[in-house]
C-alpha cells in the first residue's frame, strides 16, 4: 500500500498527470511497432483530465490527443492497424464523453462546497472558538473530525468568563449522527447558561447530569444506544492560582508544569454524565495550583487513543515530557503535528483539544 506522502506527492502535481500519461502514449506509440497503438493511452489521458483540469484544460487535453494520434498516422502510414478514421472517431468520443464529466463533476463539486461551507457555519454556531484571552488566562482550541469531509462530530468544547471564574469544558457524547450533534448543542447550550447563573461547580455540574439525562431518553436520540456524555468541567479562580476540577469519565487533562508535565488523574471516579444513577453521591471536585507559565491541556480520547502501524497508543505526557510552550496555540499546533505523524495521517476518531495558560508576567 503507498504510503500517505506518496499521495500527498499526487495530489500536489495531480495536474500534470494527463500530460504525462499523453506524453507516455506517444512515446510507446512511437517505439512501438506500426501495428501497435497506444488509443487506449489516449483515451484514458482525455478521461484522466475530466477529473483533475477545468472545462479548458480537458478540451485541450482532447485536441492534443487528436493531433497526436493523428501525427502518428503521418508518421507510420495510412496502412496502419486499426484504421485510422475508427481510431481517431473512438478518442474524439472519449474527449466529448470527459467534457461532459467534467461538466458534471463541477456541479457535483459546487454542490459539495456548499454543503461544506453550512458545515463550517454550524461548527462556528454550536463550537465557537474560545476567546483569546480573560484576564491572565490565555485559551486555544482545535477540532479535527474522523472524516476528511465532516466538520463537526460529538466532541464538544466551551469556555465562559462568568462572575465566579472562568469555567470550561470538554466533553464526548458517546454516539453518532445527527444525534450526537444535537446533543453536543443542547450540552453546550446548558453549559454556557449554568455557567452564568450556579454560584458553585458542583451545581453546575448536575444541571449538566439533568440536562444530559434528558438528552440521552429522547425519543429517536441515537446517543441512547450509549447514553452518556464523558465531560470534564474546570474553573479558574479570579483571586487564587489555581483551578478546580470535576471529571465525570473522561481522560485525564495534562499538566504543563514549569518543571513537569503529568496527567491530572481524579481523586475519585466519577460516572460519565447521564450516569450517576449508577454511582450517586457527591462530585468529586479536585483542586490543584495553576502558577504562571503552567498549560492546562484538555482533550477527548480521539488523541489518546491514536494509534501508530504498531498499534501503539499515543501518549502526550511521554511525548511532550520536558517541552515548554508559552502560548496555548503554539502547543496545540504541536501536538497536532505530533500525532500526525504518530497516526501516519490516519484518524480514527474525533478529536477536540483546549488549552489554557496562565501567561507570565500576569497578575
Amino acid at each position: 500500500m503507498a504510503r500517505p506522502g506518496v499521495w500527498l506527492w499526487l495530489e500536489r502535481r495531480r495536474r500534470l498527470l494527463p500530460a504525462l500519461l499523453l506524453l507516455l502514449a506517444a512515446v510507446i506509440d512511437f517505439v512501438t511497432p506500426e501495428d501497435v497503438s497506444a488509443a487506449a493511452l489516449y483515451a484514458a489521458a482525455v478521461l484522466m483530465a475530466a477529473p483533475l483540469l477545468s472545462l479548458r484544460g480537458t478540451i485541450v487535453t482532447g485536441v492534443c490527443a487528436l493531433l497526436v494520434d493523428l501525427a502518428m498516422f503521418v508518421h507510420f502510414g495510412r496502412h496502419r492497424s486499426p484504421p485510422e478514421a475508427s481510431e481517431l472517431t473512438m478518442i474524439a468520443t472519449v474527449s466529448v464523453i470527459a467534457v461532459f464529466l467534467n461538466r458534471l463533476l463541477y456541479h457535483l463539486q459546487a454542490q459539495l462546497s456548499s454543503a461544506r461551507d453550512i458545515a463550517v457555519a454550524v461548527q462556528r454556531a454550536v463550537l465557537p472558538d474560545p476567546p483569546k484571552a480573560s484576564g491572565p488566562l490565555r485559551f486555544a482550541a482545535r477540532y479535527e473530525a474522523a472524516q476528511a469531509d465532516a466538520q463537526i462530530g460529538g466532541d464538544l468544547y466551551a469556555v465562559v468568563d462568568t462572575p465566579f471564574g472562568v469555567r470550561c469544558m470538554i466533553g464526548d457524547v458517546r454516539g453518532k449522527g445527527l444525534g450526537a450533534v444535537r446533543a453536543v448543542a443542547a450540552s453546550i447550550g446548558t453549559f454556557r447558561e449554568a455557567a452564568l447563573r450556579e454560584p458553585g461547580l458542583i451545581e453546575l455540574v448536575e444541571r449538566l447530569e439533568r440536562a444530559a439525562t434528558r438528552e440521552t431518553q429522547q425519543p429517536g436520540s441515537e446517543t441512547e444506544l450509549e447514553g452518556f456524555i464523558t465531560s470534564v468541567v474546570v474553573e479558574f479562580s479570579r483571586r487564587k492560582r489555581e483551578v478546580r476540577l470535576v471529571n465525570r469519565g473522561h481522560p485525564a487533562p495534562v499538566l504543563f508544569l514549569p518543571d513537569a508535565v503529568r496527567y491530572v488523574e481524579p481523586s475519585r471516579p466519577a460516572p460519565a454524565l447521564g450516569m450517576a444513577a449508577l454511582a450517586p453521591g457527591p462530585e468529586p471536585v479536585d483542586t490543584l495550583a495553576f502558577p504562571e507559565g503552567a498549560t492546562l491541556l484538555l482533550y477527548t480520547d480521539g488523541l489518546t487513543e491514536a494509534r501508530d502501524e504498531r498499534g501503539v497508543f499515543y501518549d502526550p505526557v511521554g511525548r511532550f515530557a520536558g517541552s515548554r510552550y508559552a502560548r496555548p496555540d503554539a502547543l496545540l499546533d504541536a501536538v497536532l503535528a505530533d500525532v500526525h505523524r504518530h497516526t501516519g495521517g490516519r484518524r480514527a476518531d474525533d478529536m477536540a483539544l483546549l488549552a489554557i495558560t496562565h501567561a507570565h508576567g500576569s497578575a
